[in-house]
């Protein structure tokens, strides 16, 4: 099965860690965006117009802090 991905076009000075919130909600899955684009140097904040692969991972959210009713 071949990996799925959606891709980010950065702005100056974002992180790894950033993307990885911002598409799957947990920071901590940054090390899954950095093993898709080995072709980008691991720096700590991007220059702006790189384009990243972030992949579509099966991430089921979890139900802390959620409401009785939902």
């Amino acid at each position: 099965m071949s990996q799925l991905y959606r891709f980010h076009i950065t702005k100056d000075g974002e992180r790894w860690d950033q993307l990885a919130h911002r598409y799957y909600g947990d920071s901590y899955l940054y090390p899954q965006i950095i093993a898709a684009n080995p072709h980008v140097a691991i720096t700590a904040t991007f220059e702006a117009g790189l384009t990243i692969a972030i992949p579509l991972l099966d991430i089921q959210p979890t139900s802390a802090g959620t409401p009785p009713w939902k």
